[in-house]
């Protein structure tokens, strides 16, 4: 959801505010009170929510494989060693 920045026409106050989209804008000062707040051209900002927006979201079906080449290298039986298994 896009952060929106307003300033107080009345008083100076600067606030930030989530909202979405299509939210109507905010018109009065949480600080005095008066119907004086506009809001501001800014760098845009956002949060991101729910899933799918992390890295490892998205590599989840070759993590696993992965994991599971690990599982397979260390059970073949060959003596403890740092080099991973060939098969």
């Amino acid at each position: 959801m896009p952060i929106y920045e307003y300033s107080c026409k009345a008083c100076d106050h600067v606030l930030e505010k989530i909202q979405k989209m299509n939210d109507a804008p905010l018109k009065d000062c949480p600080e005095c009170g008066k119907p004086e707040l506009t809001k501001l051209i800014s760098a845009s900002g956002f949060r991101l929510k729910g899933s799918g927006w992390y890295e490892t979201d998205f590599k989840g079906g070759n993590k696993q494989k992965a994991e599971e080449k690990k599982d397979k290298a260390s059970d073949c039986g060959a003596p403890s060693c740092s080099a991973p298994c060939v098969d």
